[in-house]
């Protein structure tokens, strides 16, 4: 295990040396969600170490959070660092495949849904030869299709689902939450650097609305010289 810090949200995580280990793209999807006024309830789909549920609930200071993992050992490290930063009283682990949280949660019981999910389907991609790295990386019990089923289940119908993916399942994410009958309120790119193609994409979903999405302007990691922009560095 490694020990990581991120000061500006006064938090210190464990997670894996050799395993999955978070990236950047947590953190801009944390960023990416709306803040919850007066507090609410957020659910994390495939939480890994906790780290996106957990900087919500530092950004929105009377939130709390549910973090579903469904493997047994990154189950136990979110528990860990819940309780290492002193976090107990507002967050909590489901050790579940979010394909049964039918049977563990009612319908309609979080202000925001949030995914990291598993970028590749189980027959694409290089299987990484790091235990832990593939299933975060590949889907296994679970698709990208049971994820918004189950965050559309979750969510209030006032609430939010804000998710990050690959570019190449955009078409795919679209098509599915329209077939939910989820409204996309907002899409925004990711970028490597101004005259890259986009490697990732962030979406905000919510139910019971309808209105045209906002495609917001792109967001670049790196400048031309390959040093963090202003806004990733802040």
């Amino acid at each position: 295990m490694t020990e990581d810090e991120l000061k500006r949200f006064g938090l210190k995580l464990f997670q894996p040396r050799q395993g999955y280990r978070y990236s950047l793209d947590a953190l801009l999807l944390a960023r990416f969600c709306p803040e919850l006024r007066g507090g609410g309830t957020i659910a994390d789909l495939g939480a890994g170490c906790g780290i996106v549920g957990l900087v919500l609930v530092r950004i929105n200071p009377a939130a709390s959070v549910l973090a579903v993992e469904n493997n047994p050992g990154m189950a136990a490290l979110i528990e860990r660092n819940i309780r290492d930063n002193d976090l107990g009283d507002r967050a909590v682990v489901c050790a579940e495949d979010v394909i049964n949280l039918r049977r563990c949660y009612p319908a309609s019981s979080f202000d925001l849904v949030v995914s990291n999910p598993p970028f590749r389907t189980a027959a694409s991609g290089r299987i990484s030869p790091r235990a832990g790295r593939d299933s975060a990386r590949h889907e296994t019990t679970a698709g990208l299709a049971d994820f918004i089923a189950a965050a559309k289940y979750l969510v209030k119908p006032s609430g939010r689902i804000c998710f990050i993916q690959h570019p190449s399942r955009l078409a795919e994410s679209l098509s599915l939450a329209s077939g939910l009958k989820l409204t996309t309120l907002r899409l925004r790119m990711i970028h490597s650097n101004p005259e890259s193609p986009a490697t990732m994409f962030m979406a905000e979903l919510a139910k019971g609305r309808r209105s045209a999405p906002v495609v917001e302007s792109p967001l670049f990691v790196r400048n031309m010289c390959g040093e963090y922009t202003v806004e990733v560095r802040r």
